[in-house]
C-alpha cells in the first residue's frame, strides 16, 4: 500500500509561481511512475504531468515549458515547479502512484487558484 500526500497548494495571482510536493509513505524506486493529474470545476480529470522510475518525464501539451516535475528519492517526495501561471490552471491538483505491482494510489488532492 502506498499513502501520499500532496502539499502546497495555494492563491496565487497570473504570472505566478507555486511548487506542488507529493509525500509517499514508501521508498519511490518501488513505484514504477508517478504523476501530477488535475480536475477543474465541471471537467474530467486530466494528467498534467509524469515521471517514471527511470527519469523518463511526460507533460501535457498545455503546461510544457511552464511545469517541471521531479523527484527526490532521498525524501520519498516527488514535486511539481508551476511557474507563469494561468487562471486556467485553477483546480485540486492530485498526485498519483503507479505501481505497476499492484493497485494504482491517489493522494487527497491539494487546490491551486490562480487569480486574473
Amino acid at each position: 500500500q502506498v499513502q501520499l500526500v500532496e502539499s502546497g497548494g495555494g492563491l496565487v495571482p497570473a504570472g505566478g509561481s507555486l511548487r506542488l510536493s507529493c509525500a509517499a509513505s514508501r521508498s519511490l524506486f518501488s513505484i514504477n511512475a508517478m504523476g501530477w493529474y488535475r480536475q477543474a470545476p465541471g471537467k474530467q480529470r486530466e494528467l498534467v504531468a509524469s515521471i517514471t522510475s527511470g527519469g523518463s518525464r511526460n507533460y501535457a501539451d498545455s503546461v510544457k515549458g511552464r511545469f517541471t516535475i521531479s523527484r527526490d528519492n532521498a525524501k520519498n517526495t516527488m514535486y511539481l515547479q508551476m511557474n507563469s501561471l494561468k487562471p486556467e490552471d485553477t483546480a485540486v491538483y492530485y498526485c498519483k502512484a503507479m505501481t505497476g505491482w499492484g493497485p494504482d494510489y491517489w493522494g487527497q488532492g491539494t487546490q491551486v487558484t490562480v487569480s486574473s
